[in-house]
């Protein structure tokens, strides 16, 4: 029995960055052999285990072959005479094709350590294009290494654009997917993940409403980057250079969907676009089986990103209206996180990436003071029902007014997409 560290344990301390966690895999052992020394089983589709003191993960070295389309079209070899070289070619990249021993020495043979030096993305072997979500993989980890200079191989971006031609992609399952995805949205440079997919020619084919985006210009006095899906990408990027959560950036991702459905003969306008973009979120959170939060986010973000971006000139109807379907009163992180959207949305625009966004407290504290709002009056007058109801309406309508008398005294500068709609409602 020998132990390796493998992966990317290896490949970031040749990098010198932090190791978020340790991978082993085993050769010369049987399954049977691992779980008389104490270890705990845990994979389903081959042999991995538990340490039983570290809890760290050990893979018995495995070779794999390809019988059948898609995920599950694989056989899977997990003999003890497999070697270290033999486990490392299955793998998708070099840079993660690299093992070290218990004594230190590193074993690289795949040129790992040289594509290291050349920050360098670039696959093992022709196998590659056996597994479709390596397509997703190595956008994911340009965008993970986009600031230390990784670019993704010419040949490794035409095995890509192979891919997408083969029809594999349409094997992937939405759970690997939305893991991919999901994973790819908290990294550094998320848009890289899919500007790389564009490059490749794949954009289209995992992510059809995102790639619509592309082209589709809009008002060049609002959006000097013109092109609507550079300006998803840029707000993409101000959601993450701000920290926002995966949900928020999720939101930010999704939020023009709609100006991809704009009619020609309105262009660059985008009227309307908030109400358009909702069957394409739905469609998309449907299709990749999207977590609920996220969805939920997404959509509130999507349909009510413009009225935010005008609070400080809304009725105070209109912004009873805004704070009460957006659920702000009983869901107050949720309504912050979509104020967070907001704000990368209007950053995301070419010379407007330090904006200010006075909108996201001016409604923030607006839905806190409605929260705390003291009925006890009204109680006392014994309402009930729906006279309680108009009461209480009345009473959030004139607390309402007296903040916007106060916000309008010093409303700072309010950053508004689409202006020239910006007096409705």
């Amino acid at each position: 029995m020998k132990l390796y560290r493998v992966g990317g344990c290896v490949r970031d301390r040749l990098l010198g960055i932090p190791i978020n966690d340790t991978d082993w895999v085993v050769t010369g052992a049987t399954s049977e052999q691992m779980l008389a020394a104490g270890y705990k089983s845990i994979g389903k589709d081959f042999p991995v285990f538990l340490h039983p003191d570290s809890k760290q993960e050990y893979a018995l070295a495995r070779s794999e072959r390809k019988i059948g389309p898609g995920y599950r079209g694989f056989e899977v070899s997990a003999d003890p005479a497999t070697t270290i070289e033999q486990d490392l070619l299955r793998r998708d990249l070099t840079i993660n094709a690299i093992a070290e021993d218990e004594q230190g020495d590193v074993i690289d043979p795949y040129g790992g350590r040289r594509d290291i030096a050349a920050r360098c993305l670039r696959h093992v072997s022709g196998a590659f294009v056996e597994d479709p979500v390596r397509v997703l993989r190595v956008a994911r980890f340009a965008a993970r290494f986009h600031k230390l200079g990784f670019t993704i191989a010419t040949e490794t971006r035409e095995l890509i654009h192979q891919i997408g031609q083969s029809g594999e992609l349409e094997t992937l399952v939405a759970e690997r997917v939305w893991s991919e995805l999901s994973r790819a949205l908290d990294e550094n440079d998320p848009d890289i993940f899919f500007t790389c997919l564009r490059e490749c020619d794949v954009l289209s084919k995992l992510f059809p409403e995102i790639d619509a985006l592309f082209g589709v210009p809009q008002n060049t006095t609002y959006h000097p980057e013109i092109d609507t899906g550079i300006h998803v990408m840029m707000a993409l990027q101000e959601s993450a250079r701000l920290g926002h959560d995966n949900e928020t950036r999720f939101a930010v991702l999704m939020h023009d969907l709609g100006k991809a459905n704009t009619p020609t003969a309105v262009l660059p306008g985008h009227h309307g676009h908030e109400t358009r973009g909702k069957k394409p979120v739905r469609n998309f959170c449907q299709r990749w089986r999207v977590p609920k939060a996220h969805s939920e986010l997404a959509l509130i973000t999507t349909e009510f990103h413009l009225q935010a971006h005008r609070a400080m000139e809304l009725k105070a109807s209109t912004l009873l209206k805004l704070l009460v379907r957006c659920d702000s009163l009983r869901k107050p992180a949720r309504f912050q996180q979509m104020l967070n959207a907001c704000r990368a949305d209007v950053r995301g625009r070419k010379g407007h990436e330090d904006d200010p966004y006075p909108q996201a407290q001016f409604l923030s504290q607006l839905a806190d003071k409605l929260r705390g709002l003291d009925i006890t009056d009204l109680q006392r007058q014994g309402l009930t029902g729906k006279a309680m109801g108009r009461a209480i309406n009345e009473a959030r309508l004139r607390l309402i007014k007296q903040e916007i008398m106060l916000a309008r005294q010093d409303p700072g500068k309010p950053a508004i997409d689409e202006p020239q709609h910006s007096r409705q409602g």
